[in-house]
């Protein structure tokens, strides 16, 4: 059972976002919330898989809240649920550490797949934000030497270039036919090698070198 809490200022969405999931007997709700700050007081009293978040909000937006969360419940994660495609929140978004960034009018099936994506530790993007991701990203400084790289083997060079184009664990393993425990130990020694905290980081980071593959 995946406990998800709605984050979101409007009560249609709200409403609408609880009725949907309710239909899946693996998803539970367990609140609501109309603003970041709001939030963060559920958070102290329920416990929390997946983060259902909306970005402009009241009192408290979605980027502050991420923040402080990630701070606070490293473990839970949050996928960033918004109508806004833009460049600025998205890259905030993903420096704070948010595990997933789609836009609201995805279908019930596609939100369910995230949800059930990001809490098996993926990251996710919907089709039009991975493009702004990489515009928004493809600019910024470099942040590590190119050499550094050169400490992966082929195979981590393989599944760091699949990760970068935003495949899932469960993507890559059918891709390499491989085990997604295989795939998940892989990803864990390219992050210490490249003294990465977690996907998102690995993403940009890949992001910025693009050409080496």
């Amino acid at each position: 059972m995946i406990k998800v809490l709605i984050v979101d200022d409007q009560a249609l969405i709200r409403e609408g976002l609880n009725m949907m999931l309710s239909l899946y007997e693996d998803i539970h709700i367990i609140g609501e919330a109309i603003n970041g700050q709001e939030a963060i007081k559920l958070l102290q009293e329920k416990e929390t898989d997946v983060i259902l978040m909306d970005i402009r909000m009241p009192i408290m937006d979605g980027v502050e809240a991420t923040r402080i969360i990630k701070e606070k419940y490293p473990h839970i994660k949050i996928i960033i649920l918004t109508t806004f495609n833009e460049d600025e929140y998205i890259f905030q978004g993903l420096n704070y550490g948010a595990d997933g960034y789609i836009l609201k009018d995805v279908s019930s099936k596609e939100l369910i797949n995230s949800i059930k994506s990001v809490y098996r530790g993926d990251m996710l993007f919907h089709g039009e934000v991975a493009k702004t991701i990489a515009g928004a990203i493809k600019g910024s400084k470099t942040i590590k030497k190119e050499s550094i790289l050169e400490s992966l083997t082929p195979r981590e060079l393989e599944i760091a270039k699949l990760v970068g184009e935003g495949k899932s664990n469960k993507e890559i393993s059918e891709m390499l036919y491989i085990t997604e425990g295989t795939v998940k130990n892989h990803i864990t020694r390219i992050l210490d090698k490249l003294e990465l905290r977690d996907r998102t980081q690995l993403v940009i980071y890949l992001k910025n070198r693009n050409k080496i593959f």
